[in-house]
């Protein structure tokens, strides 16, 4: 045995880690530096709950609005859990940084195996892709707001043109690509203050609105109101209601992020399960009660929504705008409050294309994505310009990634039923149970997303999302038949046997 044979050996003795993953059939290449408290401030930065209701709100007040929001919220966080569960159980027994498609292909069976990483794989990182584009681009709207409104409104300020905001989208990428290129040292620290800013975010805005408000909701308002008054041709309240969940889902999205970190994680199969779970306990927590606050200076939906308003109809912007305006005759206060959202919204960017880059190496290192080679290869230091568009992009992030959580759930519940061993957290008997809701919360949500958004359906409110989808399932599926079939084995074991 070589001297480097000798030294691996000797390290996955010492190291659980590193032996659990060769177990998985991997080398330790990332550099295992993250305590469990990093590895849940990735995920609780990226799912950023000021980031998801502050940008989503004007979907949820045109889809049924104060009571479609802050109960809708509550039914989502329920069965959104189920969903982090029974991914929390698969991460214990397989923490691998390429997540959902590695434990596809392990719990899909042998036959199967290599088709069921590659569709899911390709729905994961297109998904993230997107959800990365839909969070940046959303930073870059709301920075062109906070123009409007520090320079008079839309009605005499600077409206910066679609081509302006795209300029800013542009630069805002390039700037987190070179963020994270930091050692993964110095984008821990990034991740913890993701942490800080939005509980604390969170806190000041709760505490801050309901006191500088003159005019407040009042708890009826907030909890019982209905908007079916949305100008898009659609009344009928429950169809109404399956729209406003778009907002509490896509809100909390991005908690496979710690499942992508494990690679770089101690105490992995314990860390990177605690990581999903607690992100999503918390921030289903802090995202209610922040959802409320902003909904207690909701008293004139149809102006907040106007986009003749000085914020262009951006309401929540127009809201915390108009709530300073009229306490202390200036709304410099509200554009502050805006600052402190984009600040998050920026955490919650570096932290999307951390995970992107993450699962991005782990598809390449197994070869299927196109230049495999270049995408694998390790840093030397460790390291359409519209709203219609912007929604697009919400919709297919979120009905994308959750079909990618789903799949590895519904091969645990069928295939893997009874074979699947679970490491240390696990849910017992109640795992097939939990599993199945999740599967079947993820099937109705597909559907749910890709109804029609307005009616009657014009070029302008169609709804891409089936397409965008179906897109990806069709060209998944017929670069699997045409070519991967023939090469992709599925995860590729790259340590000597």
């Amino acid at each position: 045995m070589s001297r480097h044979s000798v030294l691996e050996v000797e390290l996955s003795v010492v190291d659980p880690d590193q032996a659990r993953l060769q177990q998985l059939g991997y080398k330790q290449e990332l550099k295992r530096g993250l305590s469990v408290v990093s590895n849940f401030a990735f995920s609780f930065s990226l799912i950023s709950v000021l980031t998801g209701v502050t940008t989503t709100y004007n979907t949820g007040l045109r889809y049924g609005g104060p009571a479609s929001m802050t109960l809708g919220w509550l039914v989502v966080a329920a069965f959104n859990g189920c969903v982090a569960l029974s991914m929390a159980e698969i991460c214990s027994a397989y923490p691998t940084s390429g997540g959902l498609y590695y434990w596809s292909a392990k719990l899909a069976g042998k036959g199967r195996a290599p088709f069921a990483s590659w569709i899911t794989g390709w729905f994961n990182i297109v998904a993230q892709w997107t959800g990365t584009a839909s969070v940046n681009f959303s930073l870059a709207q709301l920075i062109q707001v906070m123009i409007v409104l520090g320079t008079g409104g839309a009605n005499g300020g600077y409206l910066a043109s679609k081509y302006v905001v795209l300029s800013i989208y542009g630069a805002i990428l390039i700037l987190l690509g070179l963020i994270n290129s930091l050692p993964i040292q110095r984008l821990s620290w990034l991740g913890k203050l993701g942490v800080f800013w939005n509980t604390t975010g969170v806190f000041v805005l709760v505490v801050l609105i309901p006191v500088v408000a003159k005019e407040r909701a009042s708890m009826e308002f907030i909890f019982t109101h209905f908007n079916t008054d949305n100008d898009l041709g659609i009344r009928h309240k429950a169809y109404i209601l399956a729209m406003g969940l778009l907002m509490s889902q896509y809100s909390l999205l991005g908690y496979d992020t710690s499942a992508h970190m494990t690679e770089e994680t101690k105490n992995a199969d314990r860390s990177g399960p605690t990581g999903i779970m607690t992100s999503v306990a918390l921030a289903s927590i802090f995202g209610w009660i922040y959802l409320v606050a902003l909904t207690s200076v909701v008293t004139d939906i149809p102006y907040l929504l106007n986009p003749n308003n000085d914020a262009g109809g951006y309401a929540i912007a127009q809201a915390l705008y108009s709530t300073f305006h009229k306490r202390y005759g200036s709304g410099v206060g509200g554009i502050i409050c805006l600052g402190v959202v984009a600040v998050a919204i920026f955490i919650c960017g570096a932290a999307n294309v951390t995970s992107d880059s993450r699962m991005g190496y782990a598809f390449s290192r197994d070869g299927a994505m196109p230049f495999s080679r270049f995408w694998h290869r390790l840093n030397k230091h460790e390291s359409l310009g519209s709203q219609v568009a912007f929604q697009a992009m919400v919709s297919v992030a979120t009905t994308g990634l959750y079909i990618a959580y789903a799949l590895p759930i519904f091969f645990r519940v069928t295939t893997a039923r009874k074979s699947f061993v679970p490491g240390p957290f696990n849910l017992g008997r109640y795992s097939v149970l939990v599993g199945w809701v999740a599967v079947a919360w993820v099937a109705l949500l597909t559907v749910l997303f890709s109804l029609p958004v307005a009616y009657p359906v014009t070029q302008a409110n169609f709804n891409y999302t089936p397409v965008a989808v179906g897109g990806v399932l069709l060209l998944s599926v017929g670069a699997w038949v045409s070519n991967a079939r023939f090469w992709f084995q599925g995860p590729i074991t790259n340590v000597d046997s």
